[in-house]
């Protein structure tokens, strides 16, 4: 199999030649400049300013001479703005991360480099609204600041507060899209995720909008989980509204990228905590799964692609409605947090989900361990979740700015030989 083959095989449950992996694919299986910086050094590969892929997190774009050697089988098919809402035009700048790391971000963005070592960021690279991301002095991504004035809870107005946080997509974005898929679809041999986001509802990632100038209305987080309970309706509206505005970038989508794209990944919402999820089943059931199922529904109805979702956490209680809504693929597969047994996820769901991460811990493995715990945690998941398909490897969410290169070479190392192992591949 190339790789689109093995990948395909693999998100329709059937068993592959071998296990797929995914390295830098979307902004929740990627890897930190910093670390990408020292690992590429580590591999002996030629150095250079790192473009960034999501300027919050800092996430690298992987180039293709990483990705081979890391027998990648995933690619990208990235927004052409930044999570700014800069747009590139062809242009770059250079931003030196504290540990001094070199990369280029978009040319529009405007950052100050404040007297104790901080970075900060301006929405839409427009210093006259107030900043709105805060790397810290020693840090390896963005803070984003809540900037949303207080609102007045008895005239709650819903539509307007998010008149400027959704939209419809360009002509121009779309045509972009129209292009991209079809160089990787006819350039590469890669399986294509299309990093389309959209249905991240109630997303704390995204509500306090670091590409807002001026956000409006409920957007802090701890506001906005109140207000699932206090003003239900408000958060029905909001979502509604991004339904809406949805359902017709689908569309768009859809007319541009045809069936070159295999994957689309709706949303990063994190429904799940170290110990719990963040909200009961009922809750969910009530405020975001009708609005999760009618994006899932409308994507097996009018295209081939499998539905992708990133959420963090003890997600226990919440997998049935995740299937029953029509998520094919669930990401990163957190299985330090409470409840998220291996087996019992392989044995309950390993013929409805896929699984895709949950290969190493990202949080304590690999970035304290040693390369032998490394590879040890690695082939005791492959073990485990690769078996029979519906598996694609990676890690537990993005790499970290400090992880050690030895041990990322050791996790994807494990990988290769367990494939050679098992597969002779």
């Amino acid at each position: 199999m190339n790789s689109r083959e093995r990948v395909i095989a693999a998100i329709n449950h059937q068993q592959p030649d071998r296990v797929p992996i995914d390295f830098g694919a979307t902004g929740q299986t990627g890897i930190s400049v910093c670390a990408e910086y020292r690992l590429r050094e580590y591999l002996g590969l030629p150095q250079h300013d790192l473009d960034v892929f999501e300027i919050i997190q800092m996430i690298g774009v992987v180039d293709e001479d990483l990705r081979r050697m890391m027998k990648s089988d995933v690619i990208g098919m990235n927004h052409p703005e930044d999570s700014m809402g800069v747009y590139p035009n062809g242009k770059k700048q250079r931003f030196i991360m504290p540990d001094g790391t070199p990369t280029l971000i978009n040319e529009g963005n405007a950052f100050d480099i404040l007297p104790s070592g901080a970075r900060q960021l301006y929405p839409q690279g427009d210093r006259t609204a107030p900043p709105s991301a805060y790397m810290p002095e020693g840090g390896y991504f963005f803070d984003i600041i809540d900037r949303a004035e207080e609102y007045d809870e008895d005239d709650l107005t819903p539509r307007e507060d998010f008149k400027d946080f959704f939209s419809v997509m360009s002509e121009e974005t779309a045509k972009y899209y129209e292009r991209e898929s079809k160089r990787l679809y006819e350039e590469t041999d890669y399986a294509i995720i299309g990093n389309l986001a959209g249905a991240g509802y109630g997303d704390p990632g995204a509500l306090p909008a670091p590409f807002e100038k001026h956000p409006k209305g409920i957007r802090k987080f701890d506001e906005w989980i109140m207000a699932q309970i206090m003003y239900p309706e408000y958060v029905q509206e909001v979502f509604e509204m991004q339904t809406e505005f949805m359902l017709k970038n689908l569309e768009i989508y859809k007319q541009a990228c045809g069936d070159r794209i295999q994957i689309c990944w709706i949303s990063g919402t994190d429904f799940g905590t170290q110990n719990s999820e963040i909200m009961s089943a009922d809750m969910f059931r009530e405020l975001y799964k009708p609005y999760y199922k009618r994006v899932c529904d409308w994507i097996h109805k009018n295209t081939s692609w499998k539905t992708y979702a990133h959420t963090c956490g003890c997600l226990v209680r919440l997998l049935d409605d995740m299937v029953d809504m029509g998520l094919d693929i669930i990401n990163p597969v957190q299985l330090s947090a409470a409840g998220m047994d291996a087996k019992m996820l392989k044995e309950k769901y390993g013929d409805k989900l896929v699984f895709w991460g949950g290969g190493v811990d990202t949080q304590t493995t690999l970035p304290r361990g040693n390369p032998e715990e490394v590879a040890a945690q690695v082939i005791e998941r492959l073990d485990i979740l690769s078996k029979g398909g519906g598996y694609v490897f990676n890690t537990i969410h993005n790499i970290v700015g400090d992880t050690k290169p030895e041990n990322i070479w050791a996790a994807f190392s494990a990988v290769h030989k367990y494939n050679e192992e098992h597969f002779g591949a």
